[in-house]
């Protein structure tokens, strides 16, 4: 039996904490609040996944696990630096389980786990996987990109019959993918929320994942990653899923919703609004008409319907 320390217990991180126990591991679930551990610990309940109960083999804690086979950090990717610095510093591997981009410094998860931990091992785990599925022990696949040795480690510790893991050695395609769709899947809900329809979505879909390809590329990833599940299926999740967070966000937008009504009235985080920017500044010169569109509607500059005139007004071209 292997150990697994999970960070985060919001709905993603007790989805993997409960994965986890079901691949038959010692699991620990570290959440930050003291009382929401509490309240966890005693009713094996969480209102981030309804109807799902936590195993009595998984034990929740507000105290950092000082050790364990493997670490997920399941937390939000603006958080994610102030986790990282408390990782114990002799452990097992760091496993980023959280997709964005960081702002002021435009890190990738991998990136700042470089920063604050030099030298410890690291890879990435993600994919088109909403957390209630994954919960549920519904069938689903997902990445582990890093070197050989980190990613067959997970993958052997974290995989069932029902939650399938491919290895990928291309840490920096995966992460821009688990990034950029975040940003789209935003745009394409407010496509359906305008009620421009399914072949205005279908063409911002395929169009945005030509983005994420040129980006990827740029910064030393690879299209084949990027036509993945890191890639291609989690966009493609993601921007048609109704439990889609950014997608939901950006229907309400394109319905002619305010994003500060819609961001409070949530408790969960919509990763696509900080990351937008970030990802935008990250790119440089690289062309993401798509992205800027959405970095500039949720930063206020501009509104749904001329962030849609504006990509409707852009210069024909061969595809």
């Amino acid at each position: 039996m292997s150990s697994i320390a999970v960070i985060g217990a919001g709905a993603w991180g007790t989805a993997l904490a409960m994965q986890a126990a079901r691949a038959g591991n010692d699991v620990v679930l570290w959440a930050r609040d003291p009382a929401r551990a509490a309240a966890l610990a005693a009713t094996r309940k969480t209102p981030r996944l309804a109807g799902a109960i936590l195993p009595e083999t998984i034990t929740v804690t507000h105290e950092m696990p000082a050790q364990a086979d493997i670490f997920l950090l399941a937390v939000p990717m603006q958080h994610f630096r102030g986790v990282a610095v408390q990782m114990p510093p002799d452990a097992g591997p760091l496993i980023a389980c959280a997709k964005g981009v960081e702002m002021g410094t435009l890190r990738l998860p991998l990136e700042i786990l470089a920063e604050v931990r030099p030298g410890r091992a690291t890879a990435v785990l993600t994919g088109p996987n909403f957390a209630h599925e994954i919960a549920a022990g519904l069938p689903a696949a997902a990445v582990v990109a890093g070197t050989r040795k980190v990613r067959d480690a997970v993958s052997r510790i974290l995989a069932t019959p029902t939650f399938r893991l491919y290895g990928n050695d291309d840490a920096i395609g995966a992460q821009l993918g688990g990034a950029a769709k975040n940003v789209i899947a935003i745009a394409a809900g407010a496509v359906i929320g305008a009620g421009l329809g399914e072949n205005a979505r279908a063409a911002l879909i395929t169009r945005g994942l030509a983005e994420l390809g040129r980006l990827a590329v740029a910064q030393g990833g690879r299209m084949e990653t990027v036509m993945g599940l890191s890639g291609l299926g989690d966009l493609l999740l993601t921007c048609t899923g109704a439990a889609s967070r950014n997608f939901s966000l950006g229907l309400a937008l394109g319905r002619g919703e305010t994003l500060t009504d819609v961001l409070a009235a949530r408790s969960a985080v919509t990763e696509g609004v900080a990351t937008a920017p970030a990802l935008v500044a990250r790119a440089g010169t690289v062309e993401l008409p798509i992205c800027a569109a959405v970095a500039e509607l949720v930063s206020a500059r501009i509104t749904v319907a001329e962030a849609i005139s504006r990509l409707l007004a852009r210069p024909r071209r061969d595809e």
